[in-house]
């Protein structure tokens, strides 16, 4: 359950790593892709859920880093006007 980093371009054009305590976030998000900003939303709540779960499996409690990420994506999705067409870019995923 290796520590995950995945740099996205927000549909203003600034960057920001983002992480992740699994590599769960490697089977939701492709370097590379576009993602409609409300599928991007969707597909981090589902992303830090499951590292959240993984992380209490292994350890016996969730993970409030994963949440406190979510909870940063969130806020940072409010700031976007509600228009058409506005992507979230995935540049990379490490570890």
């Amino acid at each position: 359950m290796p520590e995950t980093f995945w740099t996205v371009r927000w549909p203003d054009g600034t960057e920001e790593k983002l992480y992740s305590p699994s590599s769960v976030v490697a089977e939701l998000f492709e370097a590379g892709a576009r993602y409609p900003v409300p599928e991007f939303l969707d597909r981090s709540r589902v992303a830090m859920e499951r590292a959240s779960n993984r992380v209490e499996r292994k350890f016996g409690f969730a993970c409030t880093s994963a949440m406190a990420q979510l909870d940063r994506i969130e806020a940072k999705v409010r700031t976007f006007p509600h228009r058409d067409g506005a992507e979230v870019t995935c540049i990379r995923i490490s570890q």
